[in-house]
């Protein structure tokens, strides 16, 4: 049979679970037959239907015809299309805030920071994870309920027009774009794009109307794309950059984060208020955290969060899945950021590294990928702020970094990685462990 959307989601409000995953098939549910490089659902739909699922909603012409089972087949023109559209229609029977964010580096964070935040005031629905693709954010928008109040939903993109697909799925009626710098610009083309991409939840919110962007002021190539058709909460990491902002400075990172913070000068000239400043010792590891942390006090500001309950949720916020954590182990102090890499997030870290007054230093970098032609570049102008820095030892990671005279230990992967520390035992150091999620730095951790 065929459906438009409208009968779809119908049907879905009937069985309302959607599984796209055939080993997972609750009585009742609805299997929706995606495919990938390696695999293809459609294969496994009559499986779905034998496991309790009511429907299948398959893409396969060759399935429907064949299968005596039609009856409880559903054949659509594309999956994947179908899944976002069903996802939209329902989004769109909760009239709640919808936050959406992106960035290069920092989105997922400030996601959880987000969230963190909201949480001290509403009951909030966000991104579990790195759910933020076109499967991911989908997903993320189906576990809506009734009980929740908002909504924040981070969105990544690794190609042009990545953004423009997921925002009009999830319909946000907000948005925040942490930095744009040069990452996936294999996939990108060059960074001109990375920018145009990202611009594209601006893009949306300025053609919605009556939207509301929390606008990073220190960034100057998110100002320039600012829309004129949106409302802006700007906040700032810089107090000479302060007018009109929420804003915020470093206190100290010796070695977690310390800022201070106040809100924006007509915010307190509305209330009638003078200016105080709170003072915030966060559980994170990296001063370019203070972006990430301005940008949950600008959305909490705006949601009516009171100050108290933010720093609060801010100083209990603890990091997760090697992003910006400090680990104790038996032998080492580990700083550990291994779940990815771009330049602006490798020389963020090792910036932020310099600063710590700590002995012995010792640095692991994997390489970074999905760079393209840009790769060897990028990975000598690391190699070359390596060379400025004043560090006990380094190991490189990866074939990109094997390509470039340097001074620095060369391991072809982590497995040699690994054989090294178990023969040399590195003990007493700090350790920055810093690389893309491909070069599986992550399983370093428990060997030092």
């Amino acid at each position: 049979m065929n459906m438009t959307i409208k009968e779809l989601y119908k049907l879905y409000q009937e069985h309302p679970c959607i599984t796209t995953d055939s080993r997972d098939c609750p009585e009742g549910s609805i299997f929706l037959a995606l495919k990938g490089d390696s695999f293809d659902g459609n294969k496994f739909a009559v499986q779905a239907l034998e496991k309790g699922c009511a429907y299948a909603i398959v893409d396969s012409e060759e399935l429907r015809v064949k299968s005596e089972e039609f009856s409880k087949l559903i054949k659509v023109d594309d999956c994947l299309q179908t899944f976002k559209d069903l996802a939209r229609e329902h989004r769109r029977q909760f009239q709640i805030p919808v936050i959406g964010i992106t960035g290069t580096n920092g989105k997922t964070t400030t996601k959880e920071l987000i969230a963190a935040v909201l949480s001290q005031k509403y009951n909030v629905l966000y991104t579990q994870g790195n759910f933020n693709n076109d499967v991911g954010v989908p997903k993320t928008l189906f576990r809506l309920t009734k009980e929740h109040d908002i909504a924040v939903i981070e969105m990544g993109a690794s190609h042009p027009g990545d953004i423009k697909t997921l925002v009009e799925t999830a319909e946000p009626t907000c948005g925040l774009i942490t930095n744009v710098g040069r990452a996936h610009l294999q996939g990108f083309g060059s960074f001109k794009n990375v920018v145009k991409t990202k611009g594209e939840l601006y893009d949306y919110l300025g053609r919605r109307g009556e939207s509301l962007v929390f606008l990073n002021a220190d960034n100057e190539r998110l100002v320039d794309i600012l829309p004129d058709t949106v409302w802006v909460a700007p906040y700032s990491a810089n107090p000479e950059n302060s007018e009109g902002c929420t804003v915020g400075e470093v206190v100290s990172c010796t070695p977690f984060l310390k800022f201070r913070w106040r809100e924006s000068d007509s915010n307190l000239e509305d209330k009638g208020m003078e200016v105080k400043w709170y003072e915030v010792q966060t559980q994170l590891i990296g001063a370019y955290n203070i972006d990430n942390m301005m940008a949950a006090i600008a959305v909490g500001l705006n949601f009516g969060v009171e100050p108290a309950a933010i720093n609060s949720a801010l100083e209990a916020y603890k990091p997760s899945n090697n992003r910006s954590q400090l680990t104790v182990t038996e032998h080492n102090h580990l700083v550990v950021d291994a779940y990815n890499a771009n330049p602006s997030s490798m020389r963020a870290a090792l910036e932020n590294f310099r600063l710590m007054e700590v002995r012995p230093k010792m640095v692991i970098l994997g390489m970074m990928g999905e760079l393209g032609k840009s790769s060897h570049k990028e990975h000598q102008k690391i190699v070359d702020l390596l060379a400025t820095m004043d560090l006990d030892e380094v190991w490189l990671v990866g074939s990109e970094f094997a390509a470039i005279a340097s001074p620095y230990r060369l391991f072809a992967d982590v497995d040699e990685v690994k054989a090294a520390i178990a023969a040399e035992q590195p003990h007493d150091r700090y350790i920055l462990i810093k690389g893309s999620n491909s070069t599986r730095l992550y399983q370093l951790p428990e060997l030092l």
